[in-house]
């Protein structure tokens, strides 16, 4: 029984990670090539450590943390073993109530949960231009959820580039190659832990 179960330990470990990036034009690759986009340049930067993967790009332009929440069940398929969670920058820039972004991501949360897939949240800030009030209304809204539902969180997925010419597109608010390139570097040691706590028994 202990051979069987070492056996099917080692296969377990054996097959590649599937993961998902659920989230806006930020994990879409906006103007950006499929292969520049921020699933395809974190998968390559995980297999040059090592890590058999696969990240699947369920990014839409546009999403709203509730659009995302509608398409949740056909963006997030079986057999998937985790998923990253980058949605509501869209709901920061509309001025959308947090209230509601917050009730779509918990949400999002609470069904992955009951289907036992592992989340790591890829947190956002709301433009300081919305005033004292809504910044802290929203930027409250992803530790918290984090703290709810027990998921490590990653604060701000722009870190390192917002408000950065040189790593934005001409729109200033999306990255380009070198500011995809920036995100990864920041955001893989998360992802790593985050891979460890998956394959954890």
């Amino acid at each position: 029984m202990v051979l069987v179960t070492l056996i099917f330990s080692g296969m377990a470990e054996a097959r590649p990670l599937r993961l998902v990036a659920l989230g806006d034009s930020l994990t879409a690759g906006y103007q950006l090539g499929a292969q520049d986009a921020f699933p395809a340049r974190l998968e390559a930067a995980l297999r040059a450590k090592g890590h058999d993967i696969s990240i699947e790009n369920a990014g839409v332009s546009g999403d709203t943390a509730s659009a995302g929440l509608e398409r949740l069940d056909w963006s997030v398929g079986e057999g998937v073993d985790g998923v990253i969670l980058e949605l509501g920058a869209n709901d920061a820039l509309r001025g959308i109530n947090p209230a509601i972004t917050e009730a779509a991501l918990d949400g999002i949360l609470a069904r992955l949960k009951a289907r036992n897939i592992p989340v790591l949240i890829a947190g956002m800030r709301a433009p300081r231009n919305n005033g004292a009030a809504f910044a802290a209304a929203f930027d409250g809204i992803f530790p918290r959820l984090a703290a709810k539902y027990q998921v490590p969180l990653y604060p701000f997925f722009l870190e390192g580039i917002a408000g950065d010419k040189t790593l934005n597109l001409a729109d200033g608010i999306h990255p380009n190659p070198e500011g995809v390139g920036v995100i990864v570097s920041r955001i893989l040691p998360d992802i790593e832990a985050f891979i460890t706590r998956i394959r954890k028994p």
